[in-house]
């Protein structure tokens, strides 16, 4: 039986590669309060779609950089 699969994120280390953006930074930055971003970042919320785009225009990077799905089957 194939193990769950979980969506995992980058926005940590993409905050820090972008020069140190704080948390409340990227929060107000893309519409959620500080709390729903670190959720977010530690994986205990999915972002919405519309979310994830904001996320993924900020550091201007694909979707796919931001956010990961793990094939079931690896």
């Amino acid at each position: 039986m194939a193990k769950p699969t979980k969506v995992t994120n980058s926005i940590r280390a993409l905050r820090f590669a972008s020069g140190e953006m704080t948390q409340a930074e990227l929060a107000e930055r893309i519409g959620v309060t500080r709390q729903t971003l670190i959720a977010i970042e530690q994986g205990r919320y999915s972002p919405s779609l519309e979310m994830a785009f904001r996320i993924a225009r900020v550091f201007k990077v694909p979707l796919e950089e931001v956010f990961h799905y793990p094939d079931p089957e690896e």
